[in-house]
C-alpha cells in the first residue's frame, strides 16, 4: 500500500518538481497538487492523503492556518512543512498548530522522501538545524519567567527549560527532539515537572505554571 501525498505549493515549478521527485519512489503516491490552503483543504477531502506536504507562505490562505483546519478535520493526516523560511516564529507555529515536521526546501531528495515515511510512521520530523532553532527560541524567553517558575516550584536549569516549552504546548516528542534527548529522559524531566506542580496531567501543568508566569 502507498503512502498518499498531497503537496500545497503556490510555485508550480518547484511544486511539479517535488511530484517528480517523489514519484520515483515506488512506496509515495502523490495524489494531488494545492496551489494555496483553501485549495489543499478541498483537494484533502477529495484524495484523502496520509501526508500533506505544506508549504507556509501561500495566498488566500497560508500554510500555518491549513495545517491547523487539516488537523481540526482529520486528526489522522500528517502533516510536514516543506518552505524556504527557517524563522523560529514559522516553527513553533507550524508545529504547535499540529506539523509533524519541518524541512527546508534546500534538503535532498533522499531526505524529503525519508520525512515523508517517517511522518507517516509517526515520528517528528525536525533535522538539527530546525530543532536547533526551536531550542534557541525556547531560550530566548525572559529571565523574569525562568525566575519565576523556579522561585515557585523549584525547578532546576533543564527542568525550567522544558517548563516553557510544556507552556508553549510542546509535545513530549518535540521536546526530546528539539532538546536533543531520548524520549525516556524527555518523559523522565516531565514527569518530575508534574510531581513538583502536584498534578499529573499536561493542559493542567500549562495551567498552573502559566498562572505563577502572569502571577
Amino acid at each position: 500500500m502507498k503512502i498518499r501525498v498531497l503537496i500545497a505549493d503556490d510555485q508550480a515549478i518547484l511544486a511539479d518538481g517535488i511530484k517528480s521527485v517523489l514519484s520515483s519512489c515506488e512506496e509515495i503516491e502523490v495524489v494531488g497538487i494545492a496551489q494555496d490552503g483553501f485549495q489543499a483543504l478541498r483537494l484533502l477531502e477529495e484524495t484523502s492523503p496520509d501526508v500533506v506536504l505544506m508549504d507556509i507562505r501561500m495566498p488566500n490562505m497560508n500554510g500555518v492556518i491549513a495545517t491547523q483546519e487539516i488537523k481540526r478535520r482529520h486528526a489522522e493526516v500528517k502533516v510536514v512543512i516543506l518552505t524556504t523560511f527557517d524563522d523560529s516564529d514559522y516553527i513553533l507555529n507550524a508545529i504547535n498548530n499540529g506539523a509533524s515536521g519541518y524541512l527546508l526546501k534546500d534538503t535532498s531528495a533522499a531526505a524529503l522522501i525519508d520525512a515523508i515515511k517517517n511522518a507517516y510512521a509517526g515520528d517528528t520530523i525536525l533535522p538539527a538545524k530546525i530543532a536547533k532553532r526551536i531550542a534557541d527560541a525556547a531560550r530566548m524567553v525572559s529571565n523574569d519567567r525562568e525566575i519565576k517558575l523556579r522561585r515557585a516550584f523549584g525547578f532546576s536549569e533543564r527542568e525550567t527549560e522544558i517548563a516553557l516549552m510544556i507552556c508553549e504546548g510542546f509535545t513530549n516528542k518535540q521536546v526530546a527532539t528539539a532538546l536533543k534527548l531520548t524520549d525516556g529522559t524527555a518523559r523522565n524531566y516531565i514527569s518530575a515537572i508534574y510531581e513538583k506542580l502536584g498534578c499529573s496531567g499536561r493542559a493542567q501543568a500549562a495551567e498552573i505554571m502559566r498562572a505563577a508566569i502572569n502571577a
